[in-house]
């Protein structure tokens, strides 16, 4: 028998999903066993190459699983990727509408792409297929409230950025106020580059700066990509902040920011966004990274729940991989497996009525993944943010704070407070 106790109350977890896809396997009556094709449009060649293999080797794993437990009511899913290369606007709707045209996908399941202006929300609507992505923009929101029937199948994975900026400033003045650091100044300097993701971050704590205690001594914006720091770096130490909050997310351009920090490093703090996650800061960095500090608003987290997503994926993809992004896809393909059985099937392009069975279910369940909580944000289609946007963490996404205190291992999580299992320590350049 089907556990509908389970999909009526539409709390399901990552371990429980199997065991339930497995139970509404059983129960159905397989009239169909052909593959059920999963779109995704990632970036596999280009600057965001790094995270496109991850965001693939997510939806591998995923896959694998979902067939063992019997696939989508005796229906295996098969993945096919598009390439997205340097991505935008063109690029990106050409992949989603190639792999719709092609292959008859009736999900899209993207991780990141930059310069798109959500786009990819236009293309789901009018193929009536299911989107979900991990942009991280809260455009996303913005473009779905001017017309929340047309971007009905449109979901994004995580929280919006602008969450990093109250996210992040808090966790500074908790910092100060814990007594883990003490701030030698009130002053922070932001540093974003010239893309929509980190500018949106950057305004939003410059513009809320002063209700933490802040204020901003330098906002500079700084070319994407960027491996040239030089005349930032003068301008930091001609006036030193307590704090340096870079917005630039490239890996390889945060690592060089710190090679040429600590040629003369400065009493500052140094927080960076997103970059400092993917193996190629710390392989470019080495012992440079020691003490930075980032975060991310979606991440596996490294607790009980996750333990055995995060060996097998490293068993399969080796011990190098960064799990901590190629959970986001692997929990989105889960998330969209569970909903499209309990919804009789996943349906096909130009389907709306079916697609909109899918959604439906997607909108109801509250799904712990390995990224913590994922649940729908009504006025956004968005996942919740905990503890900026709710307080309640069994119905938000952390917002993790990590630091690289050791190059040659994993970064430790230092914050939310219920999640962690390290503490801050202080930069070796403080002194």
């Amino acid at each position: 028998m089907i556990n509908r106790r389970a999909m009526l109350q539409g709390v399901v977890g990552a371990g429980a999903g199997a065991a339930l896809l497995a139970d509404m396997n059983n129960a159905a009556i397989a009239q169909d066993a052909t593959p059920i094709p999963v779109g995704s449009a990632l970036p596999m060649s280009g600057i965001a190459a790094a995270d496109g293999i991850e965001f693939k080797n997510g939806l591998d794993l995923a896959a694998e699983e979902i067939n063992a437990a019997g696939g989508i009511l005796g229906r295996p899913v098969e993945i096919h990727i598009e390439d997205t290369k340097e991505m935008g606007a063109d690029l990106v709707s050409q992949s989603m509408q190639r792999l719709i045209d092609r292959f008859t996908a009736p999900v899209i399941i993207n991780g990141y792409n930059l310069g798109t202006n959500m786009i990819e929300m236009d293309v789901a609507a009018d193929n009536d297929v299911i989107m979900m992505h991990y942009n991280t923009l809260i455009s996303h929101n913005e473009k779905f409230k001017t017309d929340p029937a047309r971007y009905y199948s449109s979901f994004q994975g995580d929280p919006p950025e602008f969450w990093y900026g109250p996210g992040c400033l808090n966790f500074l003045k908790t910092l100060v106020a814990d007594g883990k650091w003490k701030a030698p100044n009130k002053k922070i300097a932001i540093i974003p580059s010239a893309n929509e993701y980190s500018i949106v971050i950057a305004n939003a704590i410059r513009d809320k700066a002063a209700e933490y205690g802040f204020e901003v001594s330098l906002f500079e914006t700084v070319p994407f990509p960027t491996n040239q720091w030089g005349p930032t770096l003068a301008k930091l130490r001609q006036d030193p902040p307590a704090a340096i909050l870079v917005t630039h997310f490239l890996p390889q351009d945060l690592a060089q920011f710190m090679v040429q920090f600590l040629a003369e490093p400065i009493n500052s703090l140094i927080y960076m966004q997103y970059g400092p996650s993917l193996p190629a800061f710390r392989e470019i960095g080495g012992e440079a990274v020691n003490g930075v500090v980032y975060s991310t608003v979606i991440g596996c987290l490294p607790d009980d729940f996750s333990k055995s997503f995060r060996e097998s994926y490293r068993a399969k993809f080796g011990p190098n991989s960064a799990y901590i992004t190629g959970s986001q896809t692997y929990d989105g393909l889960w998330m969209w497996a569970l909903a499209a059985a309990i919804a009789g099937g996943p349906g096909e392009p130009f389907n709306k009525e079916q697609t909109t069975k899918v959604a439906n279910a997607m909108k109801r369940l509250v799904y712990r993944g390995v990224n913590g909580t994922y649940r729908a944000d009504p006025a956004g289609q968005s996942a919740f943010c905990y503890p900026t946007q709710v307080a309640d963490p069994s119905l938000g996404m952390p917002h993790q704070f990590l630091q690289h205190q050791d190059y040659k291992t994993d970064p430790k999580l230092i914050a939310p407070v219920l999640y962690a299992t390290d503490g801050f320590i202080l930069p070796p350049w403080i002194k």
